[in-house]
């Protein structure tokens, strides 16, 4: 069976609905396949559904705790079901049976499952299962229909031998289809054939042939806003500076360590349609690295610096410039120097967050994102550097589209 490579839904947050219907047995292989992908699964189930699989099951398989009533007084306290639906990408209900399309169709939320549904904002899908008639019923399919028509998708279903000997449609998709329902549901289109050429890590310049000067820079940041631009759409070359992080799939990783060597990856890589330099590049190399290591002395040791090379005012200078986003990583005066920046080195746009302290920026799981352009700005509320990186991508897509639009007229 197909599987999604392992890193394809990383970081996603997975709320699956398991509905009352007999392929609710395919449950558990579903959010296996989810979580080998990368994404966070959380299982809601109706009474129903447990009357065909155990909560316990669906807890051993996706590591947490299984949701199923909505008045639980300990989860209601902090209103659980709200909390649940916020903390989705996106809602998976599989099996979907023909009461639960009903129910939902009408907007009913008599149970958590539904209440739930009814209260995210997150993209929504369901894989049908049921009887072939009960499938083919008109009232099944004028539901189908409405649900379509709010923007659900409906994955499925297949059609096959069935537990109630009948043959015909209404067969849940397999597990591998309906991850790769979800998958696709994630891709965007924002930025659809669009080439993005996009610097990450730190830069390593050397002192000695054991030592060298570099930055706290993970790579964490670049490499999530490379995921995300691939689910967008675009084509994305990522030229990357040592890491321990593995190239996310779909991009093309050009490795390179000193900031010279990204200089050079990045301007005979050019043209491009959009630049992102979230790379921590060194500003200054050593002038002449010694050729063998430096033994300890008891004198001070000088060492001369020399600028490097500025790539991003470099590739904003260019003859047909693509659309450039920098990233300002500063300790004081956030928006200050950013806007500094921003119209120094002549760029699009530029991200612009605090390091130093407060669990964001470098190495941390978390960022904050204070974003401008020439005539606006846009505040990216921490969050982890997945959803900051898809809201960065988002409105990388609405400021290029703006700007072509300016170019024509």
């Amino acid at each position: 069976m197909d599987a999604l490579p392992p890193n394809a839904l990383a970081a996603r947050r997975v709320l699956l609905v398991v509905a009352g219907g007999i392929a609710a047995y395919k449950a558990p292989d579903v959010v296996r396949r989810l979580r080998d992908a990368g994404a966070e699964v959380q299982v809601v189930m109706t009474q129903a559904a447990a009357a065909f699989i155990t909560p316990l099951t669906l807890q051993a398989v996706s590591g947490r705790e299984v949701r199923s009533e909505l008045f639980d007084a300990a989860a209601e306290a902090a209103m659980g079901h709200i909390e649940l639906a916020r903390w989705a990408d996106l809602v998976l209900v599989a099996p979907a049976t023909a009461d639960f399309l009903a129910r939902l169709r009408l907007g009913m939320a008599n149970d958590l499952a539904t209440a739930v549904c009814l209260a995210t904002r997150a993209p929504l899908v369901v894989a049908p299962a049921m009887n072939q008639q009960m499938w083919q019923h008109p009232a099944t399919q004028d539901n189908l229909a409405a649900l379509a028509a709010r923007g659900v998708r409906i994955a499925g279903p297949g059609a096959g031998s069935q537990a109630c000997g009948e043959v015909g449609p209404g067969r849940m998709l397999e597990a591998h289809e309906i991850c790769a329902a979800v998958h696709q549901q994630f891709a965007t289109g924002l930025l659809a054939g669009v080439r993005v050429l996009l610097t990450a890590g730190p830069t390593r310049e050397p002192i000695d042939p054991v030592r060298y000067i570099s930055n706290h820079s993970s790579g964490k940041m670049g490499y999530t806003i490379a995921a995300a631009l691939v689910d967008a759409g675009a084509h994305v070359t990522l030229v990357s500076g040592p890491t321990a992080l593995a190239a996310p799939p779909g991009v093309t990783r050009i490795a390179v360590e000193t900031a010279l060597e990204m200089y050079d990856a990045v301007m005979t890589r050019l043209p491009t349609d959009i630049f992102i330099a979230t790379a921590a590049v060194a500003d200054y190399r050593v002038d002449q690295a010694a050729a063998r290591k430096i033994k300890r002395q008891d004198a001070t040791l000088a060492l001369e610096l020399t600028p490097n090379p500025d790539i991003l005012k470099s590739v904003a200078a260019t003859a047909n410039p693509p659309f450039t986003v920098g990233f300002a990583a500063e300790t004081n005066d956030v928006e200050h120097h950013a806007r500094e920046k921003l119209l120094r080195k002549a760029i699009d746009m530029v991200a612009a967050n605090l390091v130093g302290g407060a669990g964001l920026g470098f190495n941390a799981d978390d960022n904050e994102l204070l974003v401008i352009w020439r005539d606006g700005e846009r505040l990216l509320a921490r969050d982890d550097k997945p959803r900051i990186a898809r809201a960065l991508v988002a409105l990388i897509a609405e400021r290029y589209a703006a700007r072509g639009v300016s170019s024509r007229n």
